[in-house]
């Protein structure tokens, strides 16, 4: 059985190949997919036979086997690759004839190689090596095995079989478990775990699945890692659990295999003094695997243990009780390891009975067997695994570079193309080394004509910015002119308005010379404060309460709105916040943006002024149900003099510089404004300031 059982384990018998171990030779049902030829009816009624016979009826079996050598030479590959290996098996298994096991091994081997397409039967090739290598394995030829399993492996790579390599994973783990590299064995087993899922869908790529969780979780258990031992150990349990029901005609199998999981989870119960646990697990492997046709060696391995669990808690009279049945076992079904820990055992029992003459006896039959158990591994710890598969893989590179002239040559001219690019390469070089020579010259003319260039634009931008503080200039003395005269006809026009005795037509006519006055002065007035915001470089700033200044700039303009029978809904801060800005600069942009939202907002409507805070800022939104702003003027909002203006809804007129003179003073604030605009349904301008700004 291939698993890692009892305390002083012989790992010989696990290093079985596991296809033949499992169940006979019908592992071989997994590769049968690879014939192509037809096989020989009657060879292969006769292996079927044999192989359902065997476990029952070993003599029947051999003779089926005789019976079925006549028809090899017109059998399919496959075919004679299964006899090959059934008697493989029978050699093998019961270690009857380990010699006579090899040769059946080289006849495997031969099989394949014979067809000269080791490609197609690359599986079977991978299983007949790894055959050989056990063979050897077993009869401690280790270095030979070794060079057998890296074939094996090879195959696998080679042909890109992950099943293949799975096994070769295996034995690796079985290696170095043997070599009491416990974590690295582990390693190799989760490793072959995850390459088994590659064999497919089937009983033996499930049985071979909860073996290597098994030895997987031993393996840590030995190395001391319990939380990781436990883990495997369940998760061994409950894999076998997960799909014992699609397998009832390997019920018992099954059965045995949860019985070993049992024992080996019961050790580490035992290294952990949970004696409880580990009793009734060892009971239960026990209660399994002594059953007729079941693991009964791992059975007195695991009676064994619960012994030594009786002598530690000296329980007497259990031990002794439970040592005698072992030895009725033994007597019948021949276990050497078990032998030597019933021995060891005994000695224990008489030596605590005050009996050392009965104690000394068993203690030299317990040495005896021992030493001959040990010899094997300390072969095995002494070969440098490791190494010997690296100088297998050196060696293996060396033999391809051998055989393979031609793969020389093409690197030898490869290496001679490189050496042609090389040189090239070098020609480049030098040659673009001196044209940049040529180029870095060139660049610093033009380097020198950019500078030139440059200095010219900055003197015209100094130019152009003193013709625009000139221009500022005349343009805010025409217009500080034009504001006495312009101011004095409109007062004259309302003195003449309040007159007795004018006509409709004269009315008519003075109120259009005082609106088209009211309007100059509305336009005066813009102007002059829009340069002076453009020549003004020093704001007067002060701490000031938001809240207050917003409230007092909606109260003022509520009754612009009432005109229109319009509403302004106000909504401040919880918590007044101060900012530091100059109030009647930041009261202008407020007012603007109001009278903005009055202006294009039709009679009845609503305008929502409100306050929030956004982490460091407060952000002021200005929401009115106007007109909108087209999509193809929203880029010219804030120029001033923009040809974006348009008049309000009550025929109000629009000069475009309220909105250019808040997004300076906003940015003169280090804020932003912006602006949302849905046309028809209405616009919000925001205004985002940081709360202190000193």
């Amino acid at each position: 059985m291939p698993y890692i059982t009892g305390k002083n384990y012989d790992a010989k018998k696990s290093l079985v190949t596991f296809f033949l171990v499992l169940c006979s030779v019908s592992f071989i049902a997994c590769v049968q997919k690879q014939s192509t030829t037809p096989s020989s009816p009657k060879f292969t009624r006769l292996l079927d036979s044999a192989d359902n016979l065997y476990a029952n009826n070993r003599a029947r079996t051999l003779h089926l086997l005789d019976s079925a050598k006549t028809a090899t030479k017109n059998s399919d590959v496959v075919d004679v690759f299964r006899y090959y290996s059934f008697l493989y098996y029978i050699n093998y298994r019961g270690k009857k004839n380990p010699g006579k096991a090899m040769l059946y091994a080289d006849s495997m081997l031969s099989t394949i190689e014979s067809t000269h397409n080791e490609k197609k039967y690359a599986k079977l090739y991978g299983v007949a090596s790894f055959a050989k290598g056990d063979a050897l394995f077993i009869n401690n030829k280790f270095q030979a095995a070794y060079q057998l399993y890296y074939k094996g492996n090879l195959i696998g790579k080679n042909y890109v079989d992950n099943c293949t390599i799975g096994d070769y994973s295996y034995r690796m783990g079985m290696i170095m478990y043997r070599q009491e590299h416990f974590a690295l064995a582990a390693s190799h087993f989760k490793q072959s775990f995850i390459e088994n899922a590659s064999c497919g869908v089937g009983f033996l790529s499930y049985y071979r699945g909860q073996e290597l969780l098994d030895n997987a979780a031993l393996s840590y258990n030995k190395a001391g890692i319990r939380d990781s031992a436990e883990l495997y150990f369940k998760n061994a349990l409950s894999y076998i659990n997960a799909s014992a029901r699609k397998y009832p005609e390997k019920s018992e199998v099954i059965e045995a295999a949860r019985g070993v999981v049992y024992g080996n989870l019961a050790d580490l119960y035992l290294a952990s003094k949970e004696f409880n646990k580990a009793e009734n697990l060892l009971k239960k492997s026990i209660q399994i695997n002594l059953k007729k046709g079941y693991e009964n060696k791992d059975a007195q391995l695991t009676e064994l243990k619960l012994a030594r669990l009786y002598a530690d808690l000296y329980n007497t009279k259990a031990l002794i009780a439970l040592l005698k049945n072992i030895r009725a076992q033994l007597d019948t079904l021949k276990n050497s390891e078990a032998e030597a820990d019933w021995n060891h055992l005994m000695a224990e029992y008489y030596q605590n009975e005050k009996e050392p003459e009965k104690a000394i006896t068993y203690l030299f039959k317990y040495e005896a067997i021992k030493d001959s158990l040990t010899t094997a591994t300390i072969k095995i710890k002494e070969s440098n695994v490791n190494q010997q598969f690296k100088d297998f893989e050196n060696q293996s590179t060396i033999n391809t570079l051998k055989s393979d002239n031609q793969t020389q040559h093409t690197y030898l001219i490869i290496t001679l193309a490189f050496a042609l690019m090389a040189l090239a390469i070098v020609f480049l070089v030098l040659y673009n080394w001196r044209r940049s020579k040529q180029n870095v010259a060139l660049l610093s003319e033009l380097n020198r004509t950019v500078n030139e260039q440059k200095r010219q634009l900055e003197t015209s931008l100094l130019e152009l910015e003193y013709s625009s503080k000139e221009k500022d200039r005349i343009l805010r003395a025409v217009s500080h002119d034009l504001r006495n005269p312009i101011g004095g006809i409109a007062s004259l026009t309302t003195l003449l308005l309040v007159e007795q005795g004018l006509d409709n037509e004269q009315i008519e006519l003075l109120k259009l010379i005082q609106e088209t006055a009211d309007n100059s002065l509305e336009l005066i007035n813009e102007i002059l404060e829009a340069t002076g915001v453009l020549t003004s470089s020093i704001i007067t700033r002060q701490y000031v309460d938001i809240n207050m200044l917003l409230s007092h700039s909606v109260d003022l303009l509520r009754f612009k709105a009432a005109e229109k029978n319009q509403k302004i809904m106000l909504e401040v801060l919880d918590k007044p916040e101060e900012l530091y800005i100059s109030r009647e600069k930041i009261w202008r942009v407020l007012s603007n943006l109001i009278s903005n939202a009055i202006k294009f907002s039709p009679q009845g409507s609503v305008i929502g002024v409100k306050l929030s805070v956004e982490d460091d800022k407060i952000k002021i939104a200005v929401k009115d149900q106007g007109i909108g702003i087209p999509a193809d003027i929203k880029d010219q909002v804030f120029n001033m003099f923009t040809e974006a203006k348009r008049p309000g809804t009550a025929g109000e007129k629009s000069f475009g510089l309220g909105l250019s003179i808040s997004k300076q003073i906003t940015e003169s604030h280090n804020g932003e404004i912006w602006f949302e605009s849905t046309p028809g349904e209405g616009t919000t301008f925001y205004v985002r300031l940081k709360k202190l700004m000193a």
